[in-house]
């Protein structure tokens, strides 16, 4: 009983932290489809040309200069506050987290009673944070974290579009798969965990070919003191190369997405010197058919889910009859206002390649919405930007999982300097895959084995 009132006032404490965090908004969102989402601009209004200035406190300046210059033009859609959810051991490990978690001085997160660090993370580690603390924003940079792995381990085939202003530049067809060992349901769990990983990645280059075969790999620990081990292999060398980890902030072949972009931010936390800047209202990209209601989720055989729901659109402005914006833009996804916490991140790594990171993440989902990138003299070189994260119910009532699933992707990396762009997660077919929650052998990520994927 006594377990059962503690959960019961941690769960009170949450809720009330969450409405005073998205404050009179949450409560205009419920009260009418015509939300106003800054004077003049309301949800159903087309943000375009004519009207950009009135969201000039809701985007990135380098992202409203797209609409102000006609390059882009999206519909706002209604994205109510209160419809995030997760499995019911997800959303009760979140309420045992807010009493029992802290971060200590290098950003890992450990246990406040002891200090150490806890055997297996699972629910989103900070549920409520204070604005003013100054372990905020490394806090804020978890919560990302554990709200992505909850969707559990992934394998994904996608193009790698980059593009110029006005063309298409180059195309590559990639595999990616993706191994999580923490953040999982008790069902999906991987059991041993000898190496004491975080998580694996590996992928490996499809077409053209050219580059078919070059694939890299990521091992990463959970000792917040071991970096990244990284591998690459390149069909021309035949040879399986350790690379160093200060690498993940390089373009991926000749791209501008790296690997420390991943999912949206997927650097080492506690690499990083995190302050947070607070929160504010603001636009982020969407899916209107995912934010809408739920998507039909169907399972992949032997087990797993399809979480890019076909058919998709064509998403990307080169690719629309008649478009005469520019080439990148996200021409099916609409825009929808949401809280977010704005943090920023300075490498403890001198060679890394950008010298600040700003993320403006989602106060309630803690996805990310925009990842803008400085060099180490100041001066803004890149802005990378996600299409929202939305769970939707997967399975019988009784078997309930919550899976992200879109029916269309738009993830961008713009070089403001050089003046072009990088898309990623448009599917090269209609059956590609894109699934979540399926069962990946660890034999799959041995270093060794690299050169299968070689001519």
């Amino acid at each position: 009983m006594q377990t059962i009132m503690k959960r019961s006032v941690v769960k009170l404490v949450a809720l009330a932290a969450a409405m005073w965090m998205v404050g009179p908004l949450a409560a205009a969102h419920s009260a009418s489809a015509a939300d106003e989402v800054a004077p003049g601009l309301k949800v159903g209004d087309v943000l375009e040309k004519s009207n950009c200035q009135l969201a000039k406190d809701l985007l990135p300046p380098e992202v409203l200069r797209h609409y102000c210059n006609g390059e882009y033009r999206n519909r706002i859609v209604a994205y109510p506050t209160g419809n995030y959810h997760c499995e019911k051991e997800f959303e009760a490990a979140t309420e045992q987290n807010a009493a029992q978690l802290d971060v200590d001085s290098m950003g890992s997160i450990i246990y406040k009673s002891s200090g150490k660090q806890p055997p297996y993370y699972y629910g989103i580690p900070f549920p409520i944070i204070d604005e003013k603390e100054p372990k905020a924003g490394v806090k804020v940079v978890w919560n990302q974290f554990l709200s992505y792995w909850q969707g559990g381990t992934s394998y994904n085939t996608s193009k790698i579009t980059m593009l110029t202003p006005n063309a298409l530049d180059r195309e590559l067809v990639a595999d990616g798969w993706w191994k999580f060992y923490e953040g999982q349901h008790p069902k999906f769990r991987n059991g041993a965990n000898p190496l004491n990983l975080q998580s694996q990645f590996l992928g490996a280059v499809t077409s053209p070919a050219d580059l078919q075969g070059t694939a890299t790999l990521t091992w990463r620990y959970r000792d917040p003191g071991k970096r990244d081990s990284v591998w690459a292999y390149v069909p021309a060398l035949r040879r399986v190369r350790a690379v160093s980890p200060a690498n993940r902030s390089d373009g991926y072949l000749g791209s501008d997405i790296s690997a420390d972009d991943g999912f949206f931010f997927d650097g080492k936390p506690e690499e990083f010197e995190w302050t947070a800047a607070g929160k504010r209202e603001g636009l982020a990209i969407a899916d209107p058919n995912s934010v809408s209601g739920p998507l039909k989720i169907d399972p992949v055989e032997g087990g797993g889910w399809h979480s890019l729901i076909p058919p998709t659109p064509p998403t990307i402005g080169y690719l629309t009859p008649g478009w005469t914006g520019i080439s990148w833009a996200p021409v099916d996804p609409a825009l929808v206002k949401r809280v977010f916490w704005v943090v920023q991140g300075v490498p403890r790594d001198k060679y890394y390649l950008y010298g600040k990171i700003e993320l403006w993440i989602d106060a309630e989902t803690w996805t990310g919405a925009w990842s803008r990138k400085f060099n180490w003299t100041g001066e803004l070189v890149q802005t990378y930007s996600a299409t929202a994260k939305v769970n939707h119910p997967a399975g019988p009532a009784d078997d309930r999982e919550w899976i992200p699933a879109n029916s269309m992707i738009w993830t961008c990396a713009e070089n403001i300097k050089m003046n072009r762009a990088t898309i990623a997660g448009q599917l090269p077919y209609a059956n590609a895959a894109y699934y979540r929650r399926i069962n990946i052998d660890a034999n799959h990520f041995e270093p060794n084995t690299l050169n299968r994927f070689g001519k």
